[in-house]
């Protein structure tokens, strides 16, 4: 049977106003471009979309992941686009465009991509999650318990082809050579949530089922491991099938209803609830965020994409966002201060360390008392006693 694969490409090359959504005659290039690469039997159906600021291009083929001419594809759409967006004079044209020339794979030049290869079952639900403002960490928390929480996943409990738990593959995204480790729940439950509670270092690659079926994938590209500096949010997105002995959608998506803490917002430096919205909320406005997911869902049917539905577009996550933005208020109230800064090591790819830089050199080995007027005064006081 042939394989279909699904490769979901992103990058910010360029927004409206600001860091706040794809213009629409970007999203019209790309859905051009990749017509032209059907015509060339490079893939075989495409949907185009946006998170915010990035743009989304989600693509179907049957050459496995990591193929040179998928990604050709999607690194040539987006170079076309960064050009247009240049000569509209888009805010931050091509700012996730790190490398001069294509070397074979996006990985690595700055585009994030999640891809995911199986054979199509009998009914193939799929959804595509894309963040903004955030980091790929953002995804480690739902996707733990989709996979290994019975409080949200009934099926881990009542279905026995989910009863048997799940292998979680780690990646470790400070290292540049890359790093994996695979995790089995539940036995290795504990273990697991010692690493993915460092959300900002270990990160979920890939979910399998016992039995080898892969059920998710998630991009794991850091921009500033690439560039050595800030130059954005990771922004990553995420692949998942439900149903047919896998949790199901409604499992699936329920891990989203809590609004949790994540990496990103504001300068890629503050801590902001993530917020599950439909594409019409996806505008990264207030403080440039708060950060913000959507949902996407298709059926894969022969290759092609059936859909989407977006799915958070319903009024039974209204609670959630509103939980959310109330959060989000509680935070803006700390203005500078952490936990709603990230931490100093955090912070150490933003512009603040050549804030830091100037206070460097005044640093001194014993307490400064001022000399001023209320000292002088102190001093005349003591020699007149």
């Amino acid at each position: 049977m042939v394989e279909t694969t699904i490769s979901v490409i992103k990058a910010d090359i360029g927004s409206l106003a600001g860091h706040v959504i794809v213009p629409d005659f970007l999203l019209e290039l790309a859905r051009k471009s990749l017509k032209e690469g059907v015509e060339k039997k490079i893939i075989n159906d495409f949907h185009v979309s946006h998170a915010g600021d990035d743009l989304e291009l989600i693509m179907t083929h049957n050459k496995g992941e990591g193929n040179p001419e998928v990604h050709r594809l999607a690194w040539d759409t987006f170079i076309k686009g960064t050009e247009l967006a240049r000569k509209n004079k888009i805010y931050a044209a091509g700012q996730d465009m790190l490398a001069d020339t294509f070397s074979g794979n996006v990985k690595g030049m700055g585009p994030g991509s999640a891809e995911m290869t199986f054979e199509e079952r009998p009914s193939e639900p799929v959804v595509v999650f894309m963040a903004d403002k955030t980091e790929p960490g953002a995804y480690n928390l739902p996707l733990y318990k989709i996979y290994a929480d019975p409080f949200n996943t009934a099926g881990l409990v009542i279905d026995p082809n989910l009863h048997d738990g799940f292998i979680f593959v780690i990646q470790d995204v400070i290292k540049q050579v890359p790093c994996f480790i695979s995790m089995k729940t539940p036995e290795e439950s504990y273990d697991l949530l010692a690493l993915l509670g460092s959300t900002g270092r270990y990160t979920i690659k890939k979910v399998y089922r016992r039995d080898g079926m892969v059920t998710a994938s998630v991009s794991t590209d850091k921009l500033h491991a690439i560039a050595g500096k800030y130059v954005g949010k990771d922004d990553p997105v995420a692949i998942v099938r439900a149903h047919s002995g896998l949790p199901a959608m409604g499992e699936v998506l329920e891990a989203f209803t809590l609004p949790h803490l994540v990496a990103g917002w504001m300068r890629g430096s503050h801590t902001g609830p993530l917020l599950p919205v439909g594409l019409k909320d996806s505008r990264c406005t207030r403080f440039d965020g708060p950060p913000r997911v959507v949902a996407l869902g298709f059926q894969v049917s022969n290759g092609m994409l059936v859909g989407p539905v977006d799915l958070f577009d319903d009024v039974a996550f209204d609670i959630s966002r509103q939980r959310g933005m109330k959060v989000a208020d509680y935070l803006r109230r700390q203005g500078p201060f952490q936990p709603h800064r990230l931490s100093e090591e955090e912070m150490e790819y933003t512009t603040l360390p050549k804030v830091m830089a100037r206070c460097e050199n005044r640093f001194v080995n014993e307490e400064i008392v001022p000399k001023g007027k209320e000292t002088e005064k102190k001093k005349k006081s003591s020699s007149v006693e």
